[in-house]
């Protein structure tokens, strides 16, 4: 079965357009510490699911509005991205995180959350 993704391109060029005014700012500084390796690591990787869910969440806002979804798409997208975010929360709770950790400041795009 073939997966078929229709992107809002107006969407991502916007994103791209903000992502390249950050280029010549200064990125926070990182906190290196050898005993917490796993759990700087899985807040890294948390952090970056936690943008792309919401990042997928508006595409497919996005798309409901305009109406390019049929009502089991629109079940399938809901139901996946309600699993997604159950499943972070376990993944927080695991590595004993909480969703402000998560928060990082994107320059002149504000918070991610």
């Amino acid at each position: 079965m073939k997966a078929v993704v229709d992107y809002d391109r107006e969407f991502f060029d916007e994103f791209a357009g903000e992502l390249e005014k950050t280029a010549g700012t200064s990125p926070q500084k990182i906190k290196v510490d050898p005993e917490n390796v796993e759990q700087g690591l899985a807040k890294l990787v948390l952090t970056l699911v936690e943008l792309i869910r919401r990042l997928m969440e508006k595409q497919a806002l996005r798309r409901v509005e305009r109406g390019a979804l049929t009502e089991e798409e629109i079940e399938k997208v809901g139901l996946t991205l309600m699993r997604l975010e159950e499943k972070l929360e376990e993944l927080k709770q695991v590595f004993g995180l909480e969703g402000e950790e998560l928060n990082i400041d994107l320059g002149p795009l504000g918070n991610l959350m």
